[in-house]
């Protein structure tokens, strides 16, 4: 239980195992960049290796005509570039290129820039939009993700509990056990199928193409939620050979121990850990760490378990968790406090960037899971020291003459909680001192502290969830300092206070890339506190005076904690006015403005 408080330390500092998504660091031919002659390749590098879709380069004309273009590949084999050949004869005029790639977390990115052959066009062309980027691809993905880590930790927690802790009635735990495997292998097949639409950007009716489940099993995460679906086939005959034992050798833990890491390799691999510096290392502290919140949480959800479903419960195997929950809690805080250095980079990322926003925010958190920690500690302290004391009753002996001898040493070798240890014996007067309505009162105690430490480790994973969507602040420095060196405009950011009545916050709005073309929009909401406010509805739209366009509406929607859309478009640069509207309840709603640069 001791391990709570440092659960969300890490939790996803991998998950965190948090994001590393790749960041465009150069184009060849610059963004914006004027080039006397028409180029025969565009070429993308970006901060990690990318894998490549059918349709990762869209080039497009002068007068918004598509042009032919070569299969998207690696340039010399190097996996962090994507590269295109182009037509031999290229008109004069601004060419627009939209691209879309998957960095080697898995998460798929895009953007676009342009370039003009000769002199630039009089007008740019506006980029057409992207394949249907059906929101209900993208939610349905990311629900199965979280739903596989939850049953990843209930699977190889409570099977752990059982190998490790042996509870008296191992058969509560059957079902769990059951419920995690099951849950597991759901959500992996969903991954697998919505994995080729979540790529390209498509909708759900893309996933059941012929030529879909193939092309996914082709790629690293086809390939790591495969292997999954074999390992969770081997677990389920593991499983099957267990049932109805109570003890268990060092060759049945060693199986687990193989079967769990297996598992939490299949998350390593594919996601952030697989990328940025020092994989090796992280992708051992991932390993580690997605083991160690599993141990956790799984084990907490089958003390919990116990303690509300079965008749007794042994003492020792409450303290046989509590020091192995201290041991996972040692292996989070070091795999924790490296992996929020590998994502972090430096102190001033902690507060600016939006990664290091939310980190701190997680680490609010741990305060309360902390607190959570201690009060289920305590009572595993008064549990355990009641059994030592069980141990050792008086008894008893009525002799014929009235006198009372003590018999210390024939007390019974162990005490399980909430069993009887009152005995009787009538034939040579022998009574033996039970266990008083405390023993009642510790279990139910302790059963309230567990029930209030998983609800807040629930509530922190809901919080770490949000890391998962987010460029790590190592990677967001090092992505705008090699963009600015190479002439890339960073993303603009614009924070707008706003007050409706009594109430009042800011948004803050960033745009990406914050020039001409398609942009990604993220509006993260702040309280009077500083810390994260959610309200009904966020709007924001955009206009530009001098040439009588807009307003343009950016259609954002609610992604959980922040408001967002990968798919506005600003065709022209200049000084455009930013509306922001804020709507806090029915009838309480309020608008501002703001003027945004928008650059070529």
């Amino acid at each position: 239980m001791l391990l709570a408080p440092l659960l969300l330390l890490l939790l996803l500092g991998t998950a965190s195992t948090a994001s590393a998504h790749a960041a465009l660091e150069s184009t060849d031919p610059a963004d914006g960049s004027v080039v006397k002659s028409a180029p025969r390749t565009v070429t993308l590098t970006f901060s990690e290796s990318v894998a490549l879709l059918d349709d990762s380069f869209r080039v497009y004309d002068p007068d918004n005509r598509r042009v032919s273009t070569s299969s998207a590949r690696h340039t010399k084999g190097a996996g962090d570039t994507a590269s295109v050949t182009l037509p031999a004869k290229l008109g004069t005029g601004t060419y627009t290129v939209a691209w879309r790639v998957v960095s080697a977390d898995s998460h798929p990115v895009s953007g676009a820039f342009t370039f003009s052959i000769g002199k630039p066009s009089a007008t740019t062309a506006p980029i057409p939009a992207p394949p249907t980027e059906d929101p209900l691809t993208g939610t349905l993905y990311d629900m199965a993700r979280y739903v596989a880590y939850i049953a990843a930790a209930l699977l190889i927690g409570t099977a752990t509990f059982l190998l490790l802790c042996r509870p008296p009635d191992p058969a509560v735990l059957n079902k769990p056990i059951r419920t995690g495997w099951w849950t597991l292998l759901a959500a992996t097949l969903a991954l697998l199928v919505l994995r080729s639409p979540y790529e390209a950007g498509t909708a759900l009716t893309t996933a059941f193409e012929p030529s879909a489940l193939p092309k996914t099993l082709t790629t690293r995460p086809g390939e790591a939620l495969a292997a999954r679906l074999v390992l969770l086939a081997a677990t389920a005959v593991f499983l099957l050979r267990l049932r109805g034992r109570t003890r268990f050798g060092r060759p049945t833990v060693a199986t687990g121990s193989i079967l769990a890491i297996g598992l939490a390799l299949t998350w390593a691999s594919a996601e952030h850990a697989s990328a940025g510096i020092q994989v090796p290392v992280a992708m051992t502290s991932a390993v580690l760490h997605l083991l160690a919140m599993a141990v956790w949480l799984g084990g907490l959800t089958a003390l919990l378990t116990v303690l509300y479903r079965s008749p007794t419960l042994d003492a020792a195997s409450v303290a046989r968790f509590s020091r192995l929950a201290f041991t996972s809690v040692t292996v989070l805080v070091v795999t924790g406090i490296y992996q929020s250095w590998r994502g972090l980079g430096s102190w001033n990322a902690l507060t600016g960037t939006s990664y290091g926003r939310i980190l701190l925010v997680k680490l609010g958190a741990v305060a309360l899971l902390l607190a959570a920690a201690a009060w289920s500690r305590q009572w595993t302290g008064r549990l355990t020291g009641a059994e030592v004391r069980l141990r050792t009753p008086e008894l008893v002996r009525t002799g014929a003459d009235g006198a009372t001898l003590s018999a210390p040493d024939e007390t019974p070798a162990s005490t399980t909680v909430g069993a009887p240890l009152s005995t009787a014996d009538g034939g040579n007067g022998t009574t033996e001192a039970g266990p008083d309505d405390s023993q009642d009162r510790l279990r139910r105690g302790l059963r309230r502290s567990v029930l209030v430490e998983v609800a807040v480790g629930v509530a922190v994973l809901v919080v770490t969830t949000l890391l998962t969507n987010t460029l790590p602040g190592r990677a967001a420095a090092d992505a705008q300092q090699t963009a600015t060196a190479a002439g890339i405009p960073a993303a603009s950011v614009t924070m707008v206070p706003f007050r409706v009545g009594d109430a009042g916050g800011k948004v803050q709005i960033t745009l990406d890339p914050g020039r001409v073309g398609l942009n990604s929009v993220e509006a993260v909401v702040y309280g009077p506190d500083g810390g994260f406010a959610t309200v009904p509805e966020l709007r924001l739209s955009f206009t530009l005076p001098p040439q009588k366009i807009g307003p343009l509406d950016a259609g954002i929607k609610d992604e959980g904690g922040y408001w967002g859309t990968n798919s506005l478009n600003l065709p022209i640069a200049g000084n455009w006015t930013m509306k922001v509207t804020v709507r806090t309840s029915d009838v309480d709603q309020v608008s501002m403005f703001r003027e945004v640069r928008i650059v070529r």
